[in-house]
């Protein structure tokens, strides 16, 4: 499942946090319920706290929820995001430091080529996205992977703008999703392209045909 785009994990509005953990913990709980092996949630947005403040926060929340669904095996996935506004997670480092705080079998990542191209990671070519791959692994570990979204950019590299486009209709082109539909075949894949006619039908397609390529 994808949480409420609403949950923000890293609120410094006490309220609004609260609301958040109970939010994530209700959608852990249906996740169990309906047997889904994960839930993925953005990390959340520091808006007047600093970065290091909001992970704090991000941190407290996640072990919150952990504690409140101890019966279940449910995995909570966090989401690198575009780094727009204030978000947290454009950079692998702020996943690093919630996984390693964290510490449980039950936290892991979801990549999304979109937001790791406009928070300027470069993975247009096979040799950018083997050395985002390198990286990512080296800071957050591959074996913590354990979803991939598969979503092409409108926005330029480094541009930190969250606008999916179709696949291979973007500013990334095929050799991203290539690498991905070759290398990540044990991997779940969900495309959160814009939704029109029967374009998931295409963009399932255009994936399809680049396995073996």
């Amino acid at each position: 499942s994808h949480a409420s785009y609403l949950i923000n994990l890293a609120s410094n509005d006490d309220t609004l946090w609260e609301c958040s953990v109970r939010a994530l913990i209700g959608e852990v709980q249906r996740c169990h319920d309906l047997g889904l092996d994960f839930t993925i949630v953005h990390p959340g947005s520091a808006k007047e706290l600093s970065e290091q403040k909001g992970i704090k926060k991000i941190i407290m929340a996640l072990k919150t929820t952990l504690h409140a669904t101890e019966n279940s095996t449910v995995k909570i996935l966090l989401e690198n995001t575009a780094g727009q506004g204030s978000s947290i997670g454009y950079r692998f480092e702020h996943l690093r430091q919630i996984l390693r705080s964290v510490d449980s079998p039950r936290i892991g990542v979801c990549f999304d080529t979109c937001h790791a191209f406009t928070a300027g990671y470069d993975i247009r070519t096979k040799g950018g996205f083997e050395a985002t791959m390198e990286e990512l692994d080296n800071t957050i570990g591959l074996k913590n992977l354990q979803v991939i979204h598969l979503n092409d950019s409108k926005g330029e590299l480094g541009s930190n703008l969250d606008r999916h486009e179709h696949i291979g209709k973007g500013k990334l082109g095929l050799e991203p999703f290539r690498q991905i539909m070759n290398r990540f075949t044990h991997i779940p894949k969900v495309i959160e392209t814009p939704k029109k006619g029967n374009m998931d039908v295409v963009n399932l397609e255009i994936l399809r045909g680049l396995i073996n390529t």
